[in-house]
């Protein structure tokens, strides 16, 4: 993953926590809590290259084939 990736979408992150605070300064901490924990789960995932990861199929391929090779 590029560097350069890491740090715009974390500057970003950083940009749109500091615009909305004081938004929600005012709401309860429920409503903080919510939404501190879906900005850092939209941060994870942009550091990850979904497109390119394997997907559960696979998984389960690798997990079953030593299986499958022993039943034959």
């Amino acid at each position: 993953m590029k560097w350069v990736q890491i740090v715009a979408m974390s500057v970003l992150a950083c940009i749109l926590f500091a615009l909305e605070w004081p938004r929600l300064s005012r709401l309860p901490k429920r409503d903080k809590a919510a939404f501190i924990t879906l900005l850092f789960v939209a941060w994870v995932l942009s550091m990850l290259d979904l497109p390119n990861l394997p997907g559960p199929t696979t998984f389960i391929n690798a997990l079953f084939r030593p299986l499958g090779q022993y039943l034959e």
